[in-house]
């Protein structure tokens, strides 16, 4: 950018502040959420669950299909639209 450029768009300084601030709590956000990890652990507490008698057997069943609901959109939002990278699934 140019130094009249600068001074032209220097009063909108702050709103780009907030702009990228707000893009990166978003992009955090987002990469908390689609981090299959906490689902996978969900799961396993879940099924912990189960095991000791905490839940019945149609709780598990319903809980588990919105985990598991949660966990594809977490694989096809890591695939992309267009499906998994072309070295997925191959050893290095």
């Amino acid at each position: 950018m140019g130094l009249l450029t600068q001074l032209v768009t220097l009063p909108l300084a702050p709103v780009r502040g907030v702009v990228w601030v707000a893009e990166q709590v978003q992009e955090a956000a987002e990469s908390e959420y689609y981090d299959p990890a906490p689902v996978h652990a969900a799961l396993a507490e879940l099924e912990r669950r189960l095991l000791a008698g905490e839940i019945d057997e149609e709780t598990f069943d319903r809980e588990e299909d919105e985990l598991l609901d949660r966990l594809e959109a977490v694989q096809a939002r890591r695939t992309g639209p267009e499906g998994p990278p072309p070295d997925a699934g191959q050893g290095s």
